[in-house]
Parts: C-alpha cells; sequence; structure tokens
C-alpha cells in the first residue's frame, strides 16, 4: 500500500474576519497553506461538524504541486470565538456562514479555483458550496460521503442503534423525557445551550460515548471522541448538535437533487462499505445525479480512511494534479 507524503509544516497562516460586527458577529477564521506556493490550488474541507483541521489530510497531496489550503470551521480549531465557550453566540454559525467563509477565504488569498477535498460533514459542506460556486471548483475528491439530510442524521442517532441497542439506550437516557421516537438531536442540543456547565460536560460526555459505539468496529476499542482535549470536545459536540438539529439549514435533499449542477466539474467519489454511520446509498445516490463523478466503493473499509480509500484518494488527487 502507498503511504502518504512525509509529513510537512505550513509556509504561511493568518486569521481572517469573517464576521460582522454590526450583527454581534465577530468570528474570525483560522487558515494555513502549504505545498507549493506556485502549484494547484486545493481546499481541505475538514468533518465534523466542529472537528478541526488536522495536519495529516495534508500529506495526501504532493507538496510539488500542490498549494494546500486548509481552515478551521467557525467555532472550531483555532478559529475564534471557540464554540466551548457557553457565551459564543451559535446564531452565527451555519452552513450559509461557512460558504461564505470558503468564498471570503479564496478571495483574500487570490485563488481563482480550487480542488476541494474532504469527507463526512465535510462532504456535505463542499458539495453546498461548489452547487452555489461551481466556476469557483476545479475538481471534487470525497472520502466518506454525506449530505447531512434529516434521514441521514436520523440514521446515525437512531437507526444504527439496532446494531448497537444498549450503547443507543444508554444515549438516550442522557436525554430525559425525550421518547424513543422523538428527536433525540434536538434534545442534545438544548442540553448543549444549558447554563448549568455539568449539564453541558455530562451531555458530550454522552455524546462521544455513542460516537465512538458507532465506530467501535474501526477503532478496535479506541476511543478517538471520547479521548478528544476537553475544550475541542465540547466545540464538538455543540456544533454537531447545532447542525444536525437544524438539517445543516439545507433543504431535505438538495444536495443530491441539485447534483447537476455539478456538471463539467470532475469528482471522485470513494466510500466503504461497512460504513455503519453513513450508509453507501448517499454515495450511490449523488453519483447517479452527477454525471462527472466516479464512485469507488471499498468492500472492507468503514467510516475511517483505512490504507485504500487514502490511497484511491492520493491517485485521484495525482491525476487532478496533472490537469
Amino acid at each position: 500500500m502507498r503511504e502518504p507524503h512525509p509529513p510537512l509544516e505550513p509556509y504561511e497562516s493568518g486569521m481572517l474576519d469573517v464576521g460582522d460586527p454590526a450583527a454581534g458577529d465577530t468570528n474570525r477564521i483560522h487558515w494555513e497553506t502549504s505545498g507549493n506556493p506556485r502549484g494547484k490550488p486545493a481546499l481541505v474541507v475538514h468533518g465534523g461538524p466542529g472537528s478541526g483541521s488536522s495536519p495529516g489530510a495534508r500529506r495526501l497531496f504532493d507538496p510539488e504541486r500542490y498549494r494546500i489550503v486548509q481552515f478551521d470551521q467557525r467555532g472550531c480549531g483555532r478559529s475564534t470565538p471557540g464554540a466551548d465557550d457557553h457565551a459564543t453566540d451559535m446564531r452565527h454559525n451555519t452552513t450559509g456562514h461557512l460558504t461564505a467563509d470558503m468564498e471570503r477565504l479564496r478571495a483574500h488569498l487570490g485563488v481563482e479555483r480550487w480542488l476541494l477535498y474532504g469527507g463526512s460533514w465535510g462532504s456535505t459542506l463542499l458539495l453546498a458550496y461548489a452547487q452555489r460556486h461551481p466556476r469557483r471548483v476545479s475538481e471534487i475528491v470525497i472520502n466518506a460521503v454525506t449530505t447531512t439530510r434529516r434521514s441521514e442524521t436520523d440514521w446515525l442517532y437512531r437507526g444504527v442503534g439496532r446494531y448497537f441497542p444498549e450503547q443507543w439506550e444508554r444515549f438516550l437516557a442522557g436525554a430525559p423525557g425525550t421518547p424513543r421516537d422523538g428527536d433525540i438531536v434536538a434534545a442534545y442540543a438544548r442540553l448543549l445551550e444549558d447554563p448549568d456547565p455539568a449539564v453541558r460536560e455530562k451531555a458530550t460526555a454522552d455524546w462521544c460515548a455513542w460516537e465512538d459505539a458507532v465506530l467501535s468496529g474501526e477503532t478496535g476499542g479506541g476511543n478517538p471522541y471520547q479521548d478528544r482535549p476537553s475544550r475541542a470536545r465540547l466545540a464538538f459536540v455543540r456544533i454537531c448538535a447545532h447542525y444536525f438539529s437544524h438539517g445543516a439549514w439545507l433543504e431535505e435533499g438538495a444536495l443530491i437533487r441539485d447534483a447537476g449542477r455539478l456538471a463539467g466539474i470532475p469528482g471522485v467519489l470513494i466510500h466503504g462499505r461497512l460504513d455503519m454511520g453513513g450508509p453507501l446509498e448517499t454515495a450511490w445516490q449523488l453519483s447517479r445525479g452527477w454525471p462527472d463523478a466516479e464512485l469507488h466503493v471499498v468492500e472492507s473499509a468503514g467510516h475511517i480512511p483505512t490504507p485504500r480509500p487514502r490511497e484511491l484518494a492520493m491517485e485521484a488527487l495525482d491525476r487532478f494534479a496533472r490537469r
């Protein structure tokens, strides 16, 4: 199996003002660039929502041929104000805000068109951006396709519980008073806004325990969500619950319905058949509506990128670097 490129450090970074102070929006996003300053521009769109960018993601790109741009979405990573602070107003953190931030970052960096790479929630966000600004996108590579439909969210936080009934019962119990068929994500979103920090901390722990349960078949007993630093964990869960309880402010099914807007943009979709949190159906439906997309199904893979999905992503990125 092919190894990722060696670690590399950014050659430039900064904070970009993206808020509207007159409306009480003081958001600033952290960005950084690595690789070749004269290379093909590529934007890495991280998952979560609220996970923050990762140095490992840029290792998929040939640093001699790509100008790799990364940023922390509102409220997480090194962007400010952080969602871990209960005083941070979440009204200014929506999909519309994030796509506008991406476009503002593109203009700030003087990029005409860029390749988009991401996975999981990152695929939802980059698809929303690409359908809104198709002339600014050269190619797309996605690993673990999601569109954050309410049906997908219901599967992740309820439907997949049929495979983890004990853990799901504990997750449900973490939102007292929520009926079995109730809106458990909305219930957690309310808990994450509770003025009592103990309530918020318990809701965060219960949410992360459930996320780890869903991935338990892939992690070998590890707890990637529960083991995050406490502030990053709180920001992640608060942002997730905020976005998912609002359907990511997207019309149900819109990203698949409007996939035709991506016509002319080459795309590579990579999805594990064993992805418990995000069934293959979404990637399949997207590929059917996007005439320039190719879908690669990795039989033995789940949601977390393993060597074969990473290799497929690197092959696609190498191919697109020559365009």
